[in-house]
């Protein structure tokens, strides 16, 4: 069957299964707030049975994060996010056909599990065929395609909530199948990860991938023949020290690779991104926004976030995981408790019931100092989809050798979905009884993870997968590691000479 070479549309289509996640966040956000929503499955839903709702897509997602690393290892990257869209096709039709809370729940939580393998696996498997001048713009990718799955769902779902009756909220259920559909048969035509064949010694496989993405289809080309080396002698290594398995994770010359890959995604979430991202229009009705004006404003914050991932996604690999992590932390900080100032000195508790009957929606503040949470909000976004974003997602699977690869990132992306399902539950009732203290809450976090990233994540811009492996190994302070330039070079250094490049036509010894 024919397979695309180019590196750009592979990412592009992988990365759909990145989009699924923008799509649900925004079916729920968008549609929460509808009176076609809350009347047919309320009304009037609690914000403890709504906190449970949204929390069943990442609790779904924890689980598939786990089983991701065993169904990787097993079938390949590119098996196990077919899986998964298959499976978000069937999650999706249960919720599109809900007719009660618990269906509806049953429906977002094999959603989640879909999101759950596919968040894990595709940042492997881009990280594992692109070459290491790039690999940070292109896994970071992933979170690019969830940022605009995010603002075309949300956009789909506002022009719907102009349906009356059900229909409102079962279309747009309906069209997030389309994503995964577009998925599973697109990843027909992308090659298996050469990383993966050759851990399962299928060596001609994996040079042949190699070369068709590096080489223009020439084995021979000193980039391809360099790399195939640097993998042999990686995975001859791994076998002669280790088995994979989850338990490796927690060994002595690990734990700190498996802390900052798990703290990397437990800092994600507890930024509070997805809590604005999930709950904007609890936050916009609390600024005394009314109307079609909420949907309108939150939909802002998304075209934001698509928009600010860009410069992300150009300038990571140059710029280093390290001051985007440190930058993004700050700036996030200063945000969130600028809000929490802002509502604290210059709002007041809601009516009881909370505003339009949202018990969440229980703070409000009018005048300016309403417009500057808006603003402040805008720019929290901005700051997260600059930095965070993008850098959650391309930071874990640099971290770890390649037999435990599948293995580590899925735990990683589990820590990132259990904390999803806690804040996704836990928000609707810290806003109905703690206010504008939640944002206080968040900008500690930001606070503390920015002490965290200084002192303990090592940089891994611009090396190879292989070159990691190497700087874990020798160890040394983490403040004291940078960005390596012209990575390229370094590696294609035993086959130049000169100007002109030698090639080494060697049969390798597989």
């Amino acid at each position: 069957m024919y397979q695309i070479s180019n590196i750009y549309f592979i990412t592009g289509i992988a990365v759909i299964g990145g989009g699924l996640f923008g799509f649900d966040i925004a079916s729920m956000s968008a549609i929460l707030g509808t009176d076609q929503y809350n009347n047919y499955f309320g009304p009037n839903i609690a914000s403890d049975v709504q906190g449970g709702i949204t929390a069943a897509m990442p609790g779904g997602s924890f689980v598939g994060a786990i089983c991701s690393g065993w169904l990787s290892d097993r079938m390949g990257r590119k098996y196990s996010i077919q899986v998964g869209s298959v499976i978000w096709i069937i999650g999706s039709i249960i919720s599109c056909a809900s007719q009660n809370i618990g269906m509806l729940v049953a429906g977002r939580f094999i959603n989640g599990f879909s999101v759950g393998i596919c968040s894990a696996q595709v940042p492997v498997y881009v990280s594992e065929i692109a070459r290491p001048e790039i690999r940070g713009r292109l896994v970071g990718c992933q979170q690019w395609a969830i940022t605009w799955g995010i603002m075309i769902m949300f956009y789909i779902s506002f022009g719907c909530s102009f349906v009356t009756g059900t229909a409102s909220f079962r279309i747009p259920w309906a069209i997030q199948m389309v994503p995964a559909i577009i998925l599973f048969f697109g990843l027909l035509f992308l090659p298996r990860s050469p990383r993966w064949l050759a851990r399962k010694d299928r060596w001609e496989e994996a040079e042949q991938v190699l070369a068709l993405l590096h080489g223009n289809g020439d084995t021979r080309h000193p980039y391809v023949v360099q790399e195939m080396e640097e993998i042999k002698s990686m995975v001859e290594f791994e076998r002669n020290n280790a088995d994979a398995s989850f338990m490796e994770l927690f060994k002595p010359n690990m734990i700190n690779r498996t802390h900052i890959g798990v703290f990397t995604q437990v800092w994600s979430q507890l930024t509070g991104m997805n809590v604005m991202m999930y709950y904007i229009t609890y936050v916009f009705k609390m600024a005394g926004l009314t109307g079609n004006n909420v949907l309108v404003s939150s939909s802002i914050q998304y075209v934001i976030n698509v928009v600010m991932t860009i410069p992300a996604l150009l300038f990571i690999d140059k710029f280093g995981r390290r001051p985007t992590f440190l930058i993004g932390s700050t700036l996030m900080m200063t945000w969130l408790f600028a809000n929490g100032g802002l509502m604290a000195s210059y709002g007041k508790p809601a009516p009881p019931g909370g505003i339009d009957g949202i018990p969440a929606a229980s703070w409000i503040v009018h005048g300016p100092a309403s417009k500057a949470i808006i603003a402040c909000s805008y720019l929290f976004v901005a700051s997260y989809a600059i930095t965070w974003g993008p850098a959650s997602w391309i930071y874990p699977p640099e971290l770890f050798p390649l037999r435990i690869r599948g293995k580590a990132v899925s735990l990683a992306t589990c820590s990132n979905w259990i904390m999803n399902f806690a804040l996704g539950y836990f928000v609707p009732p810290a806003f109905e009884n703690i206010q504008w203290k939640v944002y206080i809450v968040f900008g500690v976090f930001c606070a503390a993870m920015t002490l965290h990233v200084f002192f303990l994540f090592p940089e891994t811009a611009g090396k190879t997968l292989e070159q990691v492996e190497e700087m874990f190994i020798e160890g040394g302070p983490a403040w004291k590691t940078g960005v390596v330039k012209n990575a390229v070079d370094e590696h294609m250094r035993p086959y130049k000479k000169g100007d002109s490049e030698v090639v080494h036509s060697e049969k390798l010894d597989v």
